[in-house]
């Protein structure tokens, strides 16, 4: 029997001014299945999951939400002013709830006055009796009690209802509205990256509570192990498309890998053909070479000739070769990207492994890191872990030579390469063409192709043969300006930036951030063959499981 269901895409096409960010997409959900929805920032996943929410409209096509026990949507920040309460946060987010309450108040209010009155109303009666199953199916008596639950598994015990949002960090503000999303038991959850600014006991937590959930799930997230452990299939968000994948994420990166064999096994056969018929073209014109011009006519006598037919063999086999090579040549089957690779420059004095590349002696960043002693060694790999505002960025920077310390002694060798969590503010080209205001050129108006090559010797074609090599961006997407990128894509220039130009020292910080989570395991499958010293921060379970080193965790800018 065909299980009907429970939302449905139809042919949605949206757009943001001339940009189009989905078009004509479909997609079908079906009741109790857990989606979740990866893809590079900027490719469309939270306009995807606001459409599904029913808040925006698309531009063209339909959605379709059939859901009587309710929509739950988190969105990544909260829609709500700062003055606003931790209550008014709770009540918006079981609105669906509170109004359903409402309403059977209201009937109760009627079935009291038509019973002082003597009346009898027995179709009141029954839409009360349906409005008590409804609130009663959805256990909105202990609704409350959920969310204040849920608000201690995510570590925010006894926030008090009255306190205002603005005096909430960011992250609190998140799970909060996590917190009494989950609680309102809808029929189907939409969750925008859930698993932001939870640390590992909570996502546990958050995790069990969504495998357990009996409704529908579709949630974005970055988060590989929350992938593995909790969806039962993939959509793929990019260059405005979305593509399903079954089997979880586990099914997800086979088929990307078949993908990729299969792609390479199309190049090998073009590139057989194109051989081929360059070959047949070469032979056939030799044969060509030794048939005369003119022949005797047969019966005709001594000096009588006739041209040769144009209509021979070898030139139609000719002919018919040139035509396939010039098709094939106008129509390439592009080889996968080549594998990502880190490439040790190895110019330390006795470059072998054990070799110093840097080491610190009583660092202090005021206010930020104190550190009595570090060394780091070629061919060494090292962890650095802890909370927020532990000091793991100032590190990185200290040890990338970009930030000086106040007290104690930085000791490099070789050359050092950081990847960064952040970057400096480049501008938005965007911002001042929607502003009509006048932009001096800065960076915000560099392309994707000039910033990958800046500052280094050759060619813009010799560097754009290189990058679309990575795979990392699309021939079209060249001429894009970094001001119109996303974060991501604005870190894909980065790391592509990286990856091709050998360094003594490796520094990864945070280096899963904002990169779809096929592109994290590419980058995972580069270190591993990647000889010189690597220093990673990260938060990433997936990442932090399989890593192989040392393990350094800070806390309050020192080792904990």
């Amino acid at each position: 029997m065909r299980v009907p269901a429970q939302l449905a895409l139809n042919e949605i096409t949206k757009r943001y001014g001339t940009r189009v960010v989905l078009d004509r997409v479909s997609l079908t959900v079906r009741p109790g299945e857990r989606l979740g929805v990866i893809g590079d920032n900027g490719s469309g996943k939270s306009t995807l999951l606001k459409l599904m929410a029913q808040a925006e409209r698309p531009e063209g096509g339909e959605v379709v939400t059939v859901a009587p026990g309710g929509v739950g949507y988190l969105p990544q920040s909260l829609a709500l002013p700062p003055h606003a309460t931790v209550a008014d946060a709770v009540d918006a987010a079981l609105a669906d709830l509170r109004a359903l309450e409402a309403r059977m108040r209201a009937a109760e209010r009627s079935l009291g006055a038509a019973a002082r009155g003597d009346a009898d109303d027995h179709a009141g009666l029954d839409a009360y009796a349906r409005l008590v199953a409804q609130f009663e199916a959805r256990d909105g008596y202990e609704a409350d009690t959920r969310v204040e639950v849920a608000l201690h598994e995510l570590g925010l015990p006894g926030l008090d209802r009255d306190r205002p949002l603005g005096t909430l960090s960011g992250g609190e503000r998140s799970r909060l509205a996590l917190a009494a999303t989950l609680a309102s038991v809808p029929e189907l959850l939409l969750l925008d990256e859930p698993t932001n600014d939870l640390d590992d006991a909570a996502t546990a937590w958050l995790e069990q509570r969504l495998r357990a959930h009996r409704g529908t799930l579709v949630a974005i997230t970055h988060d590989r192990v929350f992938l593995e452990r909790v969806t039962t299939a993939i959509v793929e968000v990019a260059d405005g498309q979305v593509r399903r994948y079954g089997d979880g994420y586990t099914g997800y990166l086979a088929a990307k890998a078949a993908e990729r064999a299969a792609q390479a096994r199309a190049h090998e056969d073009w590139k057989e053909e194109l051989d081929r018929h360059a070959a047949l073209v070469t032979a056939n014109a030799g044969r060509m070479q030794v048939i005369p011009r003119k022949t005797a006519k047969a019966g005709m006598g001594t000096g009588r000739w006739r041209g040769r037919s144009r209509a021979h063999g070898a030139a139609g086999r000719i002919r018919q070769s040139r035509q396939r090579l010039q098709w094939l040549t106008d129509h390439p089957a592009p080889p996968p990207p080549e594998p990502l690779r880190f490439t040790a420059a190895l110019t330390t004095t006795g470059a072998g492994a054990g070799a110093e590349v840097v080491a610190l002696d009583g660092i202090e960043v005021t206010g930020r890191l104190r550190l009595d002693s570090l060394t780091v060694r070629a061919g060494e790999r090292l962890l650095v872990t802890g909370p927020n505002g532990a000091g793991k960025t100032t590190l990185m920077r200290v040890l990338a030579g970009e930030l000086r310390p106040d007290a104690g002694e930085v000791r490099r060798a070789g050359r050092a390469g950081l990847f960064r969590q952040d970057e400096p503010d480049i501008g938005d080209v965007r911002a001042s063409v929607r502003a009509g205001t006048p932009r001096q050129p800065g960076p915000a108006d560099r392309t994707v192709l000039r910033a990958y090559a800046h500052g280094r010797p050759g060619s813009l074609d010799e560097h754009a043969d290189a990058l679309l090599a990575l795979g990392l961006f699309r021939p079209p997407e060249l001429g894009l300006r970094l001001g119109e990128l996303s974060y991501g894509q604005r870190r894909r220039i980065d790391l592509a930036r990286l990856v091709s130009e050998p360094v003594d020292l490796l520094l990864l910080d945070e280096p899963t951030n904002h990169l779809s989570p096929l592109l994290v395991e590419q980058l995972e499958q580069a270190l591993t063959g990647y000889r010189g010293a690597l220093v990673v921060v990260s938060h990433d379970r997936r990442l932090r499981a399989a890593f192989t080193g040392t393990h350094l965790e800070l806390t309050a800018g020192a080792p904990a």
